[in-house]
């Protein structure tokens, strides 16, 4: 029972580890450097593999389910609609940063919750 309190702790030290700070991010404005960036990668993180195409589409799993959709770039801002299995998260547009392998995406233009993605 002891080794079950102690797994969210473990899953988070494990999803913090590696992760750079907010100080070593630098924006990406342009839909360009996106493409540049994202191009033959893999965006990965726990349980999630996605690729984002410069065509602009998003296909992957996460955690066994598909994930789909479509993206554009919009004022400086990646703007995906996306489906996780047969939930339709809806859309919504992200500032982008990036650091090293690390692409972060900030949803709520900026002003919500970001995740963390290792570019493969």
């Amino acid at each position: 029972m002891k080794h079950f309190r102690l797994l969210p702790t473990v899953v988070a030290v494990v999803m913090l580890a590696g992760t750079a700070s907010a100080s070593d991010f630098s924006y990406v404005k342009q839909k360009s450097d996106f493409v540049t960036l994202v191009s033959g990668k893999q965006l990965t993180r726990f349980g999630i593999k996605l690729d984002v195409t410069p065509e602009g589409q998003i296909i992957g799993k996460a955690f066994g389910k598909q994930v789909s959709g479509a993206w554009r770039w919009n004022g400086g801002l990646f703007c995906r609609d996306l489906y996780f299995g047969d939930s339709d998260l809806g859309p919504n547009c992200q500032v982008v940063q990036v650091a090293g392998s690390t692409i972060r995406f900030i949803a709520d233009e900026g002003n919500g919750d970001h995740a963390d993605f290792r570019l493969e």
